[in-house]
């Protein structure tokens, strides 16, 4: 059990750095998310958006070996990927490269939520420990 929470915060992250490929390129960022990056504001938006995502990946593989910061990393995740589902829900029509990321965000959710329960019926577990 006590690999749980640093394995699903290591996938996590893993899934929060793929953006940071569009911080190379507006053409990068029109591959990952189908979009066409055409205006220069829009381009320095979505590449610096890949820079938070990728600090936020760090972030999270940090934690996964610094059980303090579990529940802070825990929390950050969840915001991250429940703030991303509400949108796309709220939006709606958002194309088939979207839907990847939704896909991802969801399978992503499922983890942080056991991960979540595991951490919480693990707090006092010396065991647990690392």
């Amino acid at each position: 059990m006590r690999f749980v929470v640093p394995a699903v915060l290591l996938l996590v992250a893993l899934i929060h750095a793929l953006p940071l490929l569009g911080v190379v390129s507006a053409a990068r960022v029109s591959s990952l998310y189908g979009i066409a990056v055409q205006d220069s504001n829009l381009e320095i938006l979505m590449r610096h958006r890949a820079v938070l995502f990728g600090l936020l990946a760090a972030f999270l593989a940090y934690a996964a070996f610094h059980r303090h910061l579990h529940s802070l990393a825990l929390i950050a995740a969840a915001v991250s990927v429940v703030a991303f589902l509400a949108l796309a829900i709220s939006v709606r029509n958002y194309n088939s490269a979207l839907s990847s990321v939704v896909k991802a965000d969801i399978f992503a959710l499922a983890l942080l939520v056991i991960a979540a329960i595991v951490h919480l019926l693990t707090r006092g577990d010396a065991a647990y420990s690392t």
